[in-house]
Order: C-alpha cells, then sequence, then structure tokens
C-alpha cells in the first residue's frame, strides 16, 4: 500500500526525509488463497510457490493431485475455510451469475483483519459498497483492484478516497508481448476457420 504514497514521496519537492516507520507486510511464507484455480489461478500459484508461500485454493473442480503437488496446493472444498486462513485472497474467477458479487459483507467479515484482498478477475465479482466499508473500517487490512465495476469508476466514487487500496486500470495483461500473442492467437483462429481447419482456441457451450 505504501508503493503509491512513497512514489509520491521520493519525489515530491517538499521531502525532507524518507518516513522510518512504513512498514509492508511479507508475502514470503504468507498464505495464498486462491478463489478460482483455472489456467490464470494456476500460473499464479506456479509464480508464488517461487515466494515460498502457502497456497490455498477453492475452484468448481478440484485440481489433479499431481498438479496441486507441482506447485504446493492444498484444496478447500469450502470458500470459507480458505477466507479464514489467508493473509492474502485473490480472485480469478469468470464474471457469470453465480460468481456476481462473490464477495460481500458476510464473506469479507470472514477474512482476517490483516489480510489483503486481490481482484483480477471482474469488477462485479465483489460487492463494492461492502468493501469500502470494510475498508473504512478496517475489517480487511487493504485491497488491490485490477478491476472495478463500472470501468473507469465515477471520479467521486468512495473507493477513491481509501488511503488502503490501490486501483490500476485493468493493465493485468498490457505488455507488449501479452497483446502480441493474443493478437497471433487471434490471426491463428481466424485462418484456421478460413481453412477449413479445427479452431485451436475454440470455446465450447457449457
Amino acid at each position: 500500500m505504501y508503493l503509491c504514497s512513497g512514489c509520491q514521496t521520493a519525489v515530491s519537492p517538499d521531502t525532507k526525509y524518507f518516513p522510518v516507520d512504513w512498514l509492508g507486510v511479507e508475502v514470503t511464507r504468507a498464505t495464498l488463497g486462491i478463489i478460482g484455480m483455472g489456467s490464470i489461478g494456476y500460473r499464479v500459484a506456479q509464480r508464488a510457490r517461487a515466494f515460498d508461500m502457502r497456497i490455498l485454493y477453492h475452484n468448481r473442480n478440484r485440481r489433479r493431485k499431481e498438479e496441486e503437488e507441482a506447485v504446493g496446493a492444498h484444496y478447500c472444498e469450502k470458500m470459507e475455510d480458505l477466507l479464514q486462513q489467508s493473509d492474502f485472497v485473490m480472485l480469478v474467477v469468470n464474471l457469470t451469475p453465480e460468481t456476481h458479487k462473490l464477495i460481500g459483507k458476510k464473506e469479507l467479515g470472514l477474512m482476517k483483519p490483516t489480510a489483503t484482498l486481490v481482484n483480477i478477475s471482474r469488477g462485479a465479482v465483489i460487492d463494492q459498497d461492502a468493501l469500502v466499508e470494510a475498508l473504512q473500517n478496517k475489517v480487511i487490512r487493504a485491497a488491490a483492484l485490477d478491476v472495478t465495476y463500472p470501468e473507469p469508476l465515477p471520479r467521486d466514487h468512495p473507493l477513491l478516497k481509501l488511503n488502503n487500496i490501490i486501483i490500476t486500470p485493468h493493465i493485468g495483461t498490457a505488455t507488449v508481448q501479452a497483446t502480441r500473442m493474443m493478437a497471433e492467437e487471434a490471426i491463428a483462429n481466424m485462418l484456421a476457420v478460413l481453412n477449413g481447419q479445427p479452431i485451436p482456441s475454440e470455446v465450447f457451450p457449457k
């Protein structure tokens, strides 16, 4: 949470000294709870393992034992168990009628008061009014959102006035390399259709 304010302090013409009481929270050996262990959630787990994090996950379907062991992930059948144990809760789910406002007042109340909520899925997965209340009342320590609802938020939205939240403008995949790969994948799919070949990234209705 100190990254933005720290940058402002470092570059401000009024800065005469750096505060020594800005203390963050270690991710190393902390517990990460991943809600939604699809392909993206699994890649998050792979990266978290490099920080020696304890990884919990909740998903509609449990991963194969070999996949769990490869990243050291432990399955939580009940999302409530994950929320109660995690230092960082990361949302990596699709937005569906079932996940709309998946995290609300009840779920935030189950989290540790020292926990941070991270959303890289879709803004509407969180009840933002409940999140404002939880952050204001220190029900949880902090939040980091790459997505909101709507995008961008109205300039008078209360989330924008809090000092224990980081909001970025939906830039989780915004790299030159990722954008190029997405374009190449789209072109490969179009060429496959035009040539009557199987579509590499075809999405099948459930």
